[in-house]
């Protein structure tokens, strides 16, 4: 009994959980501790400048959409960042998206991603599955004041079946899911779509749990 309950005191201490209301960092602002590339090979195409995650270089253009995504799994949340897409459209695409409740299947990124870029601004897209815009994104009020390449805040929040972004604190999607098949738990995901010479940035990452 004894042998019991230090192993269940253990495993508490190695797996803490994480509850209702409480936020934490996803990024400690130094390291991609806690993150992890679809593709091994990507990771050169990932790195920590200035205390800012960044993907790509302006430089080179992306060969294949690229994902850096967390090893932890979520399920209702409220997920906050800035960021930042720059990129000349001349060179090709320039485009990203945050994933969430999403996984890998070694080669791909599947599962839902609130977009960023022009023509796509706060859509609902589902990567690698349904492979359609489960919402176009109301930009009616966001065009006042998106920073298109500057910096920007968003805000995912899922609970239960219910959807909704924001950027720059303005709804830009609410979205409730019918297929009660679909995972409502998954990773976070940063995309580096291919085609142009883009740098995508994000900082200021946190998750409450709802």
């Amino acid at each position: 009994m004894k042998n019991t309950l230090k192993i269940f005191t253990l495993v508490c201490l190695l797996s803490p959980t994480l509850n209702a209301g409480e936020t934490i960092s996803l990024f400690d602002g130094k390291t991609l501790k806690g993150w992890k590339t679809v593709i091994a090979e990507d990771a050169s195409l990932w790195s920590v400048v200035d205390g800012v995650i960044t993907g790509g270089d302006g430089v080179h253009e992306i060969p294949h959409n690229s994902f850096l995504y967390t090893v932890k799994e979520y399920e209702d949340f409220e997920f906050r960042c800035l960021f930042k897409l720059s990129g000349d459209p001349a060179t090709g695409f320039i485009n990203s998206g945050i994933q969430y409740r999403s996984s890998s299947d070694g080669e791909h990124m599947i599962g839902y991603q609130a977009d960023i870029g022009d023509g796509f601004w706060g859509d609902i897209y589902d990567e690698q599955r349904r492979r359609i815009a489960l919402l176009k994104g109301d930009l009616t009020t966001l065009n006042k004041i998106l920073k298109p390449n500057g910096w920007n805040s968003y805000i995912v929040r899922c609970q239960g079946n219910h959807h909704e972004t924001y950027i720059n604190g303005v709804k830009v999607a609410d979205y409730v899911e019918k297929d009660p098949s679909i995972p409502s738990k998954g990773v976070f995901g940063i995309q580096l779509h291919k085609g142009g010479k883009a740098i995508i940035e994000f900082s200021d990452i946190t998750l409450t749990k709802l």
